[in-house]
């Protein structure tokens, strides 16, 4: 495990987060928010915690203590208000995937039990619609776009000034609240249909101990700026951005879309970020893009192999006008929820941009493992942070196995479902699912899904994604998905195909081509290359293009057996 490198504020639940950073940081900026003509609305630490006090008690005064409360919609500050004045003394706090469709939110407000809902002004119609069918035990819609109450709905802000009313009369019902730490307050859906996906229980002292080790380990201080991108239901922007932004004490900023990354980076001076491996692939390609523009992409590329082995601060200076296309203050990059190809991982760090990857499940609050500007290798998830133990089971004879992991940041449970508790969770270790291998000095490497996984007829394992790595580098391809077919009645007899996903417009300036048989040859030409370079074993024998995206989380990660079953619908559809 990781050695705490940086102090850090000793907190055991949220409320006490909120207390003692809002007590250290009270008058800094926590959020800033663009106005109209280029004008920003700021708010302050104190600002946010007087806000949570308020809307909390105004919560309470409601009937809702004890209750199940869900908040869903874009990254916003209203959001994390109405989550932490939920969480800190109110009830449990449900967030809900803003891409839901109307069918799947009415079965999680169901399942869920929630009897309010904090949401953004695109949900009303359907929310509305929910609560008027009677679905669960839904009874209060709470606005966090409406200026005042109307038509039976509430809106925040007027909750919030209900609250102040209260407090100023001696209401303290939710700032004297006492907080379990050791009971769910959290609880959080895992991706997949609304009947499979399970429903994680999390406890104050779960996510508390997460945000502790995160801060020993990283580098990150009031003086931050964190871009919020990422969907914050999800429990890696929720925790690493979100929560971990307003214990530390700096700010946050949200991002426009996905398109917008670089220039509010730009905009904001951004120094911090939590992302998937996409988007900062996609950040790369938009730098390249840039300095041929500009004519400089050669002497760059000079430049990084004169400084190859110099300081990343010596780099910063070197690759200033690189810096400066993302604002020229980027301390830290993280990456997370699925894994980082290793050149991209070097690429930037030769331009002296400090990216590190991270590793987690919405079981373990989130984070199992993070690489740090000190200590990290390429290729690895780093060591465990500093709280949590890791092993091996089940290891093969090239001592690769199943990652389990033991500590305070484990959950309490799959709620409600003893069976899935008990397989994933035996004698306090939690079993990942992934394989992996830990080298002589602690450094983790995830080689795949364990239910990903290929096997093959000669007993050989094949990891989908490490296939997918190399096809994605092929230029015009944007994603990949990489299945074993079977080729006979055996069932043993299992061979690689690709489907993949390319841009038309690309490829055809990229290969001088203009047919889709022709786009097929020069995409099929490199697939061949690329198997050039593996063993015969791993051959891709077969491809299939196409435009449509694969199917994936909101996290962008790939739903393999989403899209491994529209791939066999399609072949039936092909042969009947």
């Amino acid at each position: 495990m990781s050695k705490r490198l940086y102090e850090y504020t000793q907190i055991t639940d949220l409320k006490d987060m909120l207390k003692k950073s809002g007590k250290e940081y009270g008058e800094k900026i926590a959020y800033k928010i663009r106005v109209d003509n280029g004008k920003y609305k700021e708010i302050t630490h104190n600002e946010v915690r007087k806000m949570i006090n308020s809307l909390g008690t105004a919560l309470i005064n409601m009937g809702l203590k004890n209750k199940r409360i869900a908040v869903i919609g874009e990254n916003r500050y209203e959001w994390e208000i109405a989550y932490l004045a939920i969480v800190c003394g109110t009830g449990i706090v449900v967030p809900l995937d803003k891409s839901l469709p109307e069918n799947e939110l009415k079965e999680l407000i169901k399942r869920s039990g929630v009897e309010a809902i904090f949401y953004s002004s695109k949900y009303e119609e359907t929310l509305k619609k929910i609560k008027l069918l009677g679905i669960g035990k839904l009874k209060h819609l709470i606005s966090m776009d409406l200026k005042q109450h109307k038509d039976g709905i509430y809106s925040q802000s007027e909750l919030i000034k209900v609250g102040e009313n209260l407090i100023s009369k001696g209401d303290t019902n939710f700032t004297d609240a006492k907080i379990n730490n050791e009971e769910m307050s959290i609880m959080l859906f895992t991706s997949g249909t609304t009947s499979q996906s399970k429903v994680v229980a999390l406890s104050h002292k779960n996510i508390c101990s997460n945000l502790m080790d995160i801060a020993s380990i990283l580098d990150v201080n009031s003086n931050d700026i964190f871009l919020s991108f990422l969907p914050i239901h999800h429990v890696f922007e929720c925790t690493v951005g979100f929560l971990f932004s307003l214990y530390k004490g700096a700010q946050t900023v949200f991002c426009d879309g996905i398109r917008h990354i670089p220039e509010n980076m730009k905009e904001y001076k951004v120094s911090v970020m939590a992302s998937v491996p996409a988007i900062y692939e996609g950040i790369f390609k938009i730098i390249r893009k840039q300095l041929e523009k500009q004519g400089k992409l050669e002497d760059i590329l000079q430049k990084e192999e004169e400084y190859k082995d110099a300081s990343m601060e010596t780099k910063k200076k070197v690759f200033k006008e690189v810096h400066e296309m993302l604002g020229g203050n980027v301390k830290l990059l993280i990456s997370g929820a699925a894994s980082l190809d290793p050149t991209i991982e070097q690429k930037y760090r030769k331009l002296g941009l400090n990216i590190v990857q991270g590793y987690g499940l919405t079981e373990t609050s989130p984070v199992i493992a993070i690489g740090t500007d000190k200590y990290y290798k390429v290729g690895s998830i780093g060591k465990t942070v500093p709280s949590v133990e890791a092993k091996l089971v089940n290891c093969d004879k090239d001592n690769m196995g199943e990652l389990v992991v033991k500590g305070p940041n484990i959950m309490l449970e799959y709620f409600e479902n003893k069976e899935a508790t008990e397989k994933a969770l035996i004698d306090g270790w939690f079993y990942t699912g992934d394989l992996a291998k830990i080298d002589d000095e602690g450094y983790i490497f995830i080689c795949g899904r364990k239910k990903s996984v290929i096997v093959l007829k000669n007993g050989k394992n094949i990891f989908p994604e490490e296939i997918e790595n190399l096809i994605n580098k092929i230029e015009g391809v944007e994603e990949s998905f990489v299945f074993g077919k079977q080729m006979s009645e055996d069932k043993e007899d299992i061979k690689i195909f690709a489907k993949i996903v390319f841009n038309e417009k690309t490829v055809k300036e990229a290969y001088k081509v203009k047919t889709q048989e022709e786009i097929f040859e020069s995409i099929n030409k490199k697939v061949k290359e690329i198997n050039k370079t593996m063993p015969k074993y791993k051959a891709i024998r077969g491809i299939t293009l196409t435009q449509e995206p694969l199917i994936k989380t909101t996290t962008n990660k790939i739903k393999r057996e989403k899209n491994l079953e529209q791939i066999m619908k399609e072949e039936n559809q092909k042969w009947n």
